[in-house]
């Protein structure tokens, strides 16, 4: 008898579904803006990379965010691909947009934030977005690009940690 759990995703298997897609291990990406507020920041484990000509990213923000609208509307954003040590960060920036005073942290390029010592840092110009169900895709076009030789956070079954070789 197999343990394999089958369902059809739909309003009552969402613990399911959500379960289903914990089982894909994702980076944990912090994206910043400038917004009318000032800086905002969210966590995010939508991060992907879509085009390397001309050089596109991904990330979807849920749309039942209060910082939805001031991510879809910039311009201009950092998609920081947080390190394993960053653990502080992805929890923060994942219930609180605000609150930069207690990280190291810049301002970059447009007025955007730059959280330090993260694993890669991607700044993006705004290229398009697409609604997707509850969320919407926001693709940036890279204008620079850094990264160092660190190992990143990963996300896997509603957990945080690093990957083991």
């Amino acid at each position: 008898m197999s343990d394999e759990q089958r369902f059809t995703p739909g309003p009552d298997t969402r613990d399911d579904f959500r379960a289903a897609m914990g089982r894909f291990a994702t980076g944990v990406a912090v994206i910043t803006t400038q917004s009318e507020i000032g800086p905002l920041g969210m966590t995010a484990n939508s991060f992907s990379s879509i085009s390397m000509d001309p050089p596109l990213v991904m990330w979807a923000p849920g749309r039942g965010s209060r910082r939805h609208d001031a991510f879809v509307t910039a311009q201009s954003f950092c998609i920081h691909v947080l390190g394993a040590d960053q653990f502080a960060l992805a929890k923060h920036f994942s219930t609180q947009g605000d609150g930069f005073d207690g990280f190291d942290w810049t301002v970059g390029a447009d007025d955007v934030p730059l959280l330090a010592g993260c694993a890669a840092q991607f700044h993006c110009t705004l290229h398009t977005t697409y609604e997707a169900g509850d969320h919407t895709m926001i693709l940036g076009q890279i204008t620079q690009a850094a990264y160092r030789d660190v190992p990143g956070l990963i996300f896997h079954q509603g957990q945080f940690g690093q990957f083991q070789a």
